[in-house]
């Protein structure tokens, strides 16, 4: 796997490329992105498997990871959009299928919208952001903040410093994580260390103050509409965050025909909790994509 330094509006970029040891460069490359909190790293069981096939990017956005956490940034899903746009087109170069977990699904879902034919399509797992009837209650990761935290404590600098001191300790990241993981076999000192170290960077702090007012973004069924490429719903259906039967349920009312739906036993990161399930799931999507049956008219395949 290789680790290159790729840079955005100015500021460093960390991002890992593995690509297959035949050429592949017919088949789509697929580029990985993260959710709140975690990085390139947490697709570790994924990218060795998945590059088997295809050219396999990943990056951590801006604020998150190795990458830089400049304090003069809008932090949101407009900024996370045009990186992941930049970076198809200037690095990439190539048609691309964008997967995203929670935030990165939201940022994978506007990339795809805006990148039109350049997006081979879109999976989304346990992906974050609002639906347009949902503008006005938090959705996604400040949803997930503000079911513990009072308003108070939200726009106290000092409470918000104390929150995020007890949030990076180890004991703290492990708990959270057993929370979100229905099989704990993953939540290993490694994970909980690969989110623990980006806490410690100069600027993390400003970033973490923007969990409580990021920028809801344009809604999720506006860039349904929008999105012209093959769409995958990969869902962990025991995600206590998102109440995941509740979400998959809007999620279909709004989803176009052709998705695709793959439900596992899995809670909010199901790629680093079931990784084989997952990679299997997205390998058998992606070989559909690249020889798609006769259309059938049918509506979106459940798979579970």
């Amino acid at each position: 796997m290789d680790c290159i330094n790729w840079s955005h509006l100015g500021h460093a970029v960390h991002t890992v490329q593995q690509h297959p040891d035949q050429d592949r460069s017919d088949r789509p490359a697929l580029l990985l992105v993260h959710g709140f909190g975690a990085s390139t790293d947490h697709w570790r069981h994924n990218i060795p498997v998945l590059s088997e096939s295809h050219s396999v990017y990943a990056l951590d956005l801006l604020g998150f990871g190795r990458s830089a956490k400049p304090g003069n940034l809008s932090y949101g899903g407009a900024l996370w959009r045009d990186q992941l746009v930049h970076y198809v087109r200037e690095v990439i170069g190539r048609p691309t299928v964008i997967a995203g977990n929670s935030l990165g699904g939201f940022a994978a879902l506007a990339a795809g919208a805006a990148l039109k034919q350049d997006c081979a399509g879109v999976v989304l797992l346990n992906a974050a952001g609002p639906f347009s009837d949902e503008q006005k209650s938090p959705q996604g990761w400040a949803a997930i903040a503000r079911k513990s935290i009072s308003t108070a404590l939200l726009k106290n600098p000092l409470l918000q410093r104390l929150l995020f001191e007890n949030l990076r300790r180890p004991a703290t990241i492990r708990r959270t994580l057993n929370q979100v993981y229905v099989d704990k076999t993953n939540v290993d000192d490694w994970l909980v260390e690969s989110i623990r170290r980006p806490s410690l960077d100069p600027g993390a702090f400003g970033v973490f103050r923007t969990v409580f007012d990021i920028p809801t973004g344009q809604p999720l069924d506006e860039l349904f509409a929008e999105l012209t490429a093959p769409l995958l719903l990969l869902w962990g259906i025991r995600d206590p965050w998102i109440n995941a039967p509740g979400r998959r349920s809007t999620f279909q009312r709004h989803a176009p025909t052709a998705t695709t739906e793959v439900v596992l036993e899995a809670g909010h990161c199901p790629h680093d909790e079931v990784p084989d399930q997952v990679n299997a799931a997205l390998q058998e999507w992606l070989k559909n994509l690249e020889s798609p049956p006769a259309p059938s008219g049918k509506d979106p395949v459940a798979i579970s």
